[in-house]
């Protein structure tokens, strides 16, 4: 990659608001093509809302986003901004895959239904070159099997892995995790810790949000640390988890890395 390439997903100087309550309060990120960047802090500090900010599901109010180098073209202004252009917002957003912590699969789909639907209905690709590539992907995450069943049927590691393959199969340039793994029970997680670990190996480019300091600490190139709407710190995995400078870093650790 051209030291010239812009990064597939940039963030500048963000700000975002729910009336009164200032969640974001100038916060800047970017990845560029095959980065895992990985935000981390406690519940509240923004994480999420920046996520989502940067697929365009919520609105911030001041400051850029760009994709590929492109920056969002907005109207309005304050908490009235929103993005100008819809075609826009649906071309993005296509290229951002994002999986949430709750799976948000088709109920009366099967899984296999679930992972084709998107690529067919919303890029109009055919049927009969979609499933084939669905059904590699459902290999690929460890449920090939599962493509007849419907979620009820599934456990959550499954279903999160079903969540995965779906967002792959629109062939995005980045993937966008929103704690992926905070709604599993432990032994559960790990089948999804295992399919992250190796998008990240394959050279992927994902922002991920995570409670896992382990996950982060395995996959991430890149760790921001979030504390009420600031980056508190950010850098190497091996410099935050091994040398935290902030106070606040170091207390956060404490609580949330098993000894």
């Amino acid at each position: 990659m051209s030291a010239n390439t812009p990064p597939v997903l940039e963030i500048k100087d963000l700000h975002k608001a729910y009336g009164a309550l200032e969640v974001l309060k100038g916060v800047s990120v970017s990845a560029k093509a095959g980065d895992v960047v990985t935000l981390i802090g406690s519940s509240g500090s923004g994480k999420s809302t920046l996520l989502r900010c940067a697929n365009l599901l919520e609105h911030s109010q001041q400051g850029e986003v760009l994709f590929d180098g492109e920056p969002v073209k907005w109207k309005g202004d304050g908490l009235a901004r929103q993005p100008a252009d819809p075609r826009q917002v649906t071309r993005i957003r296509t290229n951002l895959s994002m999986v949430f912590q709750q799976f948000n699969l088709w109920s009366h789909m099967t899984i296999l239904q679930n992972v084709m639907e998107a690529p067919v209905t919303v890029l109009g690709r055919d049927r009969a070159v979609v499933e084939p590539q669905a059904r590699a992907l459902l290999d690929k995450v460890g449920i090939g099997d599962k493509c007849d069943v419907f979620p009820a049927q599934m456990s959550g590691g499954q279903q999160q892995r079903a969540a995965i393959a779906r967002a792959l199969c629109m062939q995005p340039k980045a993937l966008l995790f929103d704690e992926p793994t905070s709604a599993l029970d432990p032994e559960l997680e790990q089948e999804v810790v295992k399919v992250i670990k190796d998008l990240a190996a394959e050279g992927r480019t994902m922002m991920i949000v995570t409670h896992d300091m382990r996950l982060a600490a395995d996959v991430s190139d890149h760790v921001i640390f979030l504390h009420q709407g600031r980056i508190e710190e950010e850098g190497a995995p091996a410099e935050l988890f091994g040398a935290p400078k902030t106070e606040r870093l170091q207390q956060f650790l404490s609580a949330t890395v098993p000894a």
